[in-house]
């Protein structure tokens, strides 16, 4: 039984080794010429007027998010919709409900305000 985990042993020896070696190598042979330049803060290269770090309004996270939620479940629907005629009644019945509830969560949405853009 002891043999079987001196594999395991040295997997794990070998994995800790593979992701320390390109760190130290990263430190070893990266390039080190420092210049006022490289610390300034890049953007468009411009430099910037006015106050640099301005806050976002949290609803365009919130639309992104919203966007990423219904984009996945499109993916999930793909399959579902390509063997449509093959499937059980049963499985075209959690299919709907499936999009029924996302279309509750896009009622909810809208309601909340958070797909307006004003």
């Amino acid at each position: 039984m002891s043999s079987e985990w001196i594999f395991v042993g040295i997997f794990l020896i070998l994995a800790i080794i593979f992701a320390i070696i390109p760190l130290v190598l990263s430190r070893v042979v990266a390039p080190r010429k420092p210049h006022e330049l490289k610390h300034q803060t890049y953007e468009c290269g411009m430099e910037t007027v006015g106050d640099t770090w301005i806050q976002f309004k949290a609803q365009y996270y919130i639309f992104s998010l919203v966007f990423v939620i219904f984009d996945v479940e499109i993916v999930f629907l793909f399959p579902w919709a390509v063997a449509y005629k093959q499937l059980p009644f049963f499985a075209v019945v959690e299919g709907v409900l499936f999009i029924l509830i996302l279309a509750g969560g896009l009622v909810y949405v809208w309601r909340k305000g958070a797909l307006d853009w004003v």
